[in-house]
């Protein structure tokens, strides 16, 4: 009897335990860590700063940066890693996926808490014939190459804007865009319901801001949308995008899937034709959504239900190319005080606003956030082949640190384009690259 008696007082402290580890990291949430920036602190840092400082449980990287990867080592924070898009058609065969996993998913795991796999970023929106048609295949390859590594825990999915979603206005009539509901969805789902994996999207009511629709997006008092199907008046947006989401899935039989909010956010800062990019919206926005999804309530058609969500975005990062607000999407600087206060830092930290300096004029060529390593040593050998200087980016060069094929990329391309004219065409490089007005000069290396 004593033995069956201390079994069971075990098994309850076991359960105790277990009920208030959920308690404490139900109400989490993640943020996306992108690192388009020259003067963003150390991934050690980073992940000291979001384990001892924040609430935050959970990031999302835009590639599989293996510094980021080794800082957040023990870290009790998931990770999510990014395949890049150009790299899907690849990948679809089985052999490759499995030394994509060896390279970029074994050396780290499990000390380090890779959770998923997000193979590229919005691919039905770039219109890329290729990426979309292999998508799911490489999607099936790398779960497989998963499973043949002894890694049963880590899912396997893709992020989607909303463009994915036809006749969305009033939630509950919203369907799949026909052309890819059966081709590329129907498959889709199946295997995130196979393998138990979420569907991911990137809700952005920003992105659909107008003045008069400015109290219905920003989570304040407002008439509301009212849809006559369901009877159901929505207050917000945000929340209206997450249950057209449910419907358009639902009506495929995939009403069981989770659904996680991959990307959603706020800038801070704009140019004068942005003028709703303030301190003030950016609280109210994510404030609320945050509260939104975790608050376990739900949504209409989804009581009761919390979404993993990923805040958009960590940081705000300087060499981002467009417009000011591109820059300023960030919850903190780059020196870590919060841009402004939505409740994740412990103790209640905060900082008062300060909106960052106005960029400059001048334009620099850099590669886009997409492009491969193979393309970008493409770009360096083109570059360096028709005479230019490139010195620079070798050992013991001004502009040799970091080590890295994208960093030495930035620099050769940008010198390209800045000693043939400056015109727009002298930054393409097959499309891999931008224009910004951020200048992406950092410690010794300076960029003309």
């Amino acid at each position: 009897m004593a033995a069956i008696a201390t079994t069971s007082i075990t098994t309850a402290l076991l359960i105790i335990s277990t009920l208030l580890h959920f308690s404490t990291t139900a109400f989490a949430i993640g943020v996306n860590y992108g690192t388009l920036a020259n003067n963003l602190p150390s991934p050690s840092e980073v992940a000291s700063f979001l384990k001892t400082q924040t609430t935050i449980d959970s990031i999302k990287i835009f590639d599989t940066n293996p510094d980021i990867l080794r800082a957040f080592a023990n870290s009790n924070i998931t990770v999510t890693v990014t395949v890049g898009n150009g790299d899907i058609p690849a990948l679809v065969d089985v052999n490759t996926a499995s030394q994509w996993v060896a390279n970029n998913i074994k050396p780290y795991y499990p000390q380090t808490r890779i959770k998923l796999i997000a193979v590229g970023n919005e691919i039905l929106f770039t219109g890329n014939k290729e990426w979309i048609s292999r998508l799911v295949p490489c999607m099936k390859s790398l779960h497989q190459a998963l499973v043949h590594a002894g890694i049963k825990d880590v899912q396997v999915s893709t992020p989607h804007t909303l463009g994915i979603l036809h006749n969305s206005v009033q939630p509950s009539a919203a369907r799949i865009r026909p052309g890819y509901d059966r081709v590329i969805f129907a498959p889709m789902l199946q295997f995130l319901r196979q393998t138990k994996s979420p569907l991911m999207v990137n809700p952005y009511p920003y992105f659909s801001y107008t003045p008069s629709m400015e109290n219905y997006i920003l989570f304040r008092p407002n008439r509301g949308v009212h849809d006559t199907s369901t009877n159901i008046t929505y207050t917000n947006m945000f929340v209206a995008m997450m249950d057209a989401v449910y419907s358009a899935i639902k009506a495929m039989g995939y009403g069981d899937l989770d659904i996680v909010v991959a990307e959603s956010g706020w800038p801070s800062l704009g140019d004068p034709n942005q003028p709703m990019c303030t301190v003030e919206n950016a609280v109210s926005y994510n404030k609320n959504m945050i509260k939104v999804v975790t608050s376990g309530n739900g949504t209409p058609l989804m009581p009761k239900r919390r979404f993993q969500t990923y805040v958009f975005s960590l940081f705000n990062e300087n060499l981002k190319p467009g417009s000011t607000a591109e820059r300023n999407w960030g919850l903190f600087r780059p020196d870590f005080t919060p841009v402004y206060d939505v409740g994740i830092m412990r103790n209640g930290q905060s900082n008062r606003p300060t909106p960052p300096s106005p960029t400059k004029s001048k334009k620099w060529c850099v590669p886009k956030a997409d492009a491969t390593d193979k393309a970008l040593q493409a770009n360096i050998d083109y570059v360096c082949s028709q005479g230019m200087d490139c010195k620079p980016i070798q050992a013991g060069g001004a502009c040799f640190s970091p080590n890295n094929v994208r960093s030495h990329a930035s620099y050769i391309m940008n010198s390209y384009y800045q000693s043939h004219g400056r015109n727009d065409f002298n930054c393409d490089f097959s499309q891999t690259a931008v224009l910004t007005t951020s200048d992406p000069s950092h410690g010794t290396c300076k960029y003309n």
